[in-house]
């Protein structure tokens, strides 16, 4: 098996119109529609998996007469919010050669699933976003050395654990990363809910315990400041050196959860003061910390993206850390992250917050490339179809890959991205019959068998507005070669996790492939694993398995 590396930079690209009316809640907590609901006290919450609200569309979208009418109330008052989307299809080469997509730096599905199988219940399978699965992990990809490039791309083709007639194109991505020393610095407003919602221990308690966190990782060079909001938003503390950690810790100390939720007030003068003590060449981030519960304030769809885009065009990005149980409001949580050009992390313990704000501090606040885009076009003539293992939120249209004006994801220094398409070449056994009577033509596909694919990147280096385009053919040769190699350790975990993934989803594409097969591929290529993470996926399997009774 044949192993690939280029230079290139990208990252991941987000669906700025779906879900913002998750912050369009009634006083008795019922939502717009297009969010699928799981119940807190009430009901376990795998209960409603695979449930779509009866009285309105499954996606929100805006119509030419402008936003869907709301749903009827859900049955599941003060539930968990999701947002609803089905897996990828099968495509046909012939008939759909691209695939155009932005690459996902989020991890919050992953920490939340484990949140929700600790508990012992099952997860929604619109909680789990396979993508965010693989990507909680680091793999061993080749790292970058120049900023000018900023991450390296190596790619691998193998065969598919849950079926031998298909083939795994790995797609992997790393970062160049910085040391703390030369970290440059950053502004950053605490945005903290502190309404009645936060009260338990999981919420309010563990988000100044994870703040506290980041705290000690700043210095003079860093700014700070903390806005609360509740019934109304309010300045907690003003912009303030980073190097004033008893001051900083204690004004976290004396947070109080009660009210309502103002959230839409809170980020407004949170992005206020981004805006005054703005560095320029530095960080500036509101980083927002929530169970996604936002009942008073701006709740119109438009002024909330509005608002948003033009932080984040501005130069003032939004990273969400989701926190809490019973009520959380994951779908506005992801999906406003995304539009602000930041990441979305869920906080389910303390482990997870040094993780994300400690660890992974460079990742989680300093961008090194934007709007990055993958297209992968495959050869007809090699490959019959194909299908992209997740990342379902984050299509785009073929033309948008060129378009600079098409707003995409960013990855952040260090970050590891994986994208997996699942492959059947031309003459093997496939998803979708072949039509009788032809069907449609390859058109201009080239009839050079040498490749099976064509995989282009576009990027932007911070603070420029033209994208870089990298681009490699892929040989059709790899596929031969793969059929007889053995995959790297880092394949074979990458694909136990979207199996994992794929079944906690109900197993549409993953055939007879269970949890004891998903065990044995993660446990063969657990391989260096010196904080644990691997094995702590192994105990989330053996943990579904006993809830599914499988």
């Amino acid at each position: 098996m044949k192993v690939t590396t280029m230079r290139a930079g990208l990252a991941a690209a987000l669906l700025t119109t779906a879900l913002l009316a998750a912050c369009e809640s009634g006083p008795d907590g019922s939502v717009a529609d297009g969010i699928s609901t799981s119940s807190g006290a009430s009901a376990p919450v795998g209960a409603s998996s695979v449930a779509r609200a009866a009285s309105g569309p499954t996606v929100l979208g805006f119509q030419p007469q402008g936003l869907y009418a709301p749903a009827a109330p859900s049955a599941a008052i003060g539930g968990e919010r999701y947002q609803p989307f089905d897996a990828n299809p099968v495509r046909l080469a012939a008939e759909h050669p691209v695939s155009t997509f932005s690459v996902d730096v989020d991890t919050g599905s992953y920490s939340n699933v484990r949140r929700l199988l600790n508990a012992g219940e099952m997860p929604p399978a619109d909680a789990v976003r396979v993508e965010e699965m693989i990507n909680y992990f680091d793999y061993g990809y080749v790292r970058p050395t120049d900023r000018e490039a900023p991450f390296a791309v190596t790619t691998e083709v193998a065969r598919t654990p849950w079926n031998p007639d298909s083939y795994l194109l790995q797609i992997g991505i790393k970062g160049y990363d910085i040391d703390r020393a030369s970290r440059p610095p950053a502004n950053l407003v605490f945005l903290v809910d502190v309404s009645g919602s936060m009260h338990s221990a999981d919420k309010l308690p563990l988000l100044v315990q994870s703040l506290k966190m980041l705290t000690d990782q700043l210095t003079a060079a860093d700014r700070i400041a903390i806005v609360t909001y509740s019934g109304r938003a309010g300045v907690a503390l003003e912009t303030t050196p980073g190097d004033r950690k008893a001051e900083i810790r204690t004004v976290l100390d004396g947070l109080q959860a009660g009210g309502a939720t103002a959230g839409g007030d809170g980020l407004q003068r949170a992005y206020a003061l981004a805006e005054q003590a703005r560095i320029d060449g530095g960080v500036n981030r509101v980083l927002l910390a929530t169970d996604g519960d936002f009942n008073v304030g701006i709740s119109d769809v438009d002024r909330l993206k509005e608002l948003i885009s033009a932080k984040r065009d501005g130069g003032i990005t939004l990273t969400t850390l989701g926190f809490g149980t019973g009520n959380y409001n994951e779908a506005l949580m992801e999906q406003i992250a995304d539009l602000g050009n930041g990441n979305y992390a869920y906080i389910d313990g303390l482990a997870e917050a040094r993780k994300v704000l400690v660890n992974e501090m460079s990742s989680t606040l300093f961008t090194i490339a934007r709007d990055v885009k993958i297209q992968v076009e495959f050869n007809p003539a090699v490959i019959a179809e194909y299908r992209l293992v997740g990342f379902e939120n984050r299509l785009l249209k073929r033309a948008d890959f060129n378009n600079d004006k098409v707003d995409a994801g960013e990855i952040g220094a260090g970050h590891t991205v994986t994208a997996l398409y699942e492959i059947v070449p031309a003459g093997g056994r496939t998803a979708v019959d072949p039509l009788r009577y032809g069907g449609a033509a390859a058109g201009p596909a080239t009839p050079d068998t040498a490749e099976f694919a064509f995989l282009k990147l576009r990027y932007k280096l911070p603070g420029q507005a033209a994208s870089i385009l990298m681009q490699q053919p892929l040989a059709a040769s790899r596929l031969a070669s793969a059929g007889s190699g053995t995959p790297s350790a880092d394949l074979r975990f990458a694909a136990a996790v979207a199996a994992f993934g794929q079944i906690l989803r109900g197993g549409r594409h993953t055939g007879s492939f269970d949890y004891d097969d998903v065990l044995t591929l993660a446990r063969d290529a657990r391989g260096d694993d010196p904080l644990g993470y691997r094995a702590g996926f192994l105990t989330l399997v053996d943990l579904a398995k006993g809830l599914d009774g499988s």
